[in-house]
């Protein structure tokens, strides 16, 4: 059977294509000819500022690239929402804090226009480090206790690098919703934080998180795994959800040492931390009472590899 689109290519195949059959795919597929990429702040607002003059709702997506079917999900949301929609590829130098997970972070720019061109994008914005930074962003953002554990603690520096660089994006592209995977769960909630600081009007629209079939999250970072490795991050998940089985029945501290032994145990794997948070506050919880919802959050390498997952307590 041909296929006659990208959406009709099943999403594990898809994740599974690499370079050279994506491209040979990308001849199969109707392309959107519409779609525009622009390079420069001038070029992108000049675009939209049409469509604002019709009142059209412009969307929001911020990428840095190395497309998956998560991004695709958002994507697909932010079409049913608006009138416009804008995905940016911008790998920010700024928040990350080793210089060589910058470094070997995926580029994927050519790969990721084809997928793009077989989506409803209107426009893509890929700006270089010089475009967003003109000259060092030297602001400091304070988010309190929302930024002080799980990724605060272990990637110093990292949060303030995502609000410079999403508060940029925010003031090129004036987006009426902008959508945000519900895999980087405290950056979410650090977003929704620096738009009530910086009085922002934008509406963060969270989506959740799209897994590959064995439950491993999707992440660009997966494409960095080699085959052993990406047997083995399929644990990661599985202790999560094996976890939700156990919350209320066992105490959290208890838990934790459950979950970090059972991850560790994969002579692959190294929990860098787990813990169990109030959903609002991010704070660790030290008991099951209260009506407010947890999220089991964790972090784990492998090899040079560091991946985060989260999920959710009833």
């Amino acid at each position: 059977m041909l296929l006659t689109s990208y959406e009709a290519v099943p999403d594990p195949l898809k994740m599974s294509l690499n370079g050279m059959f994506r491209t040979k795919l990308s001849y199969l597929c109707p392309q959107d000819s519409n779609m525009e990429i622009f390079h420069k702040t001038t070029e992108i607002r000049n675009f939209l500022e049409g469509y604002r003059g019709e009142r059209k709702t412009v969307g929001l997506v911020p990428t840095m690239g190395a497309l998956h079917s998560g991004h695709l999900s958002l994507i697909k949301a932010c079409n049913a929402d608006n009138d416009v929609t804008v995905v940016t590829i911008f790998i920010n130098p700024t928040q990350f804090n080793d210089p060589n997970d910058f470094k070997e972070y995926p580029r994927n720019f050519d790969q990721d226009i084809i997928v793009l061109r077989n989506q409803k994008c209107d426009a893509v914005f890929a700006p270089s480090n010089e475009e967003i930074y003109p000259e060092p962003d030297t602001r400091v953002f304070k988010f309190g206790n929302l930024e002080k554990e799980m990724e605060g603690k272990y990637r110093p520096g990292h949060f303030n690098g995502v609000a410079q660089v999403v508060s940029k994006l925010f003031e090129i592209i004036e987006p009426d919703n902008a959508y945000f995977g519900q895999k980087d769960f405290q950056q979410l909630i650090i977003i929704k934080e620096l738009v009530r600081q910086l009085g922002i009007r934008v509406k963060i629209i969270s989506c959740p998180i799209i897994r590959e079939p064995d439950g491993l999250a999707m992440s660009s970072r997966n494409q960095l795994l080699d085959k052993k490795q990406r047997i083995a991050a399929a644990k990661i998940n599985k202790t999560l959800r094996k976890a939700v089985t156990l919350g209320g029945h066992m105490e959290i501290m208890h838990l934790k040492k459950l979950v970090v032994g059972e991850v560790d145990s994969d002579p692959l794997l190294k929990t860098e931390y787990f813990e169990i948070v109030d959903e609002e506050t991010l704070e660790p919880v030290a008991g099951w009472s209260g009506k407010k919802g947890k999220v089991g959050c964790i972090a784990v390498r492998i090899g040079t590899v560091r991946l985060i997952d989260n999920i959710k307590f009833s």
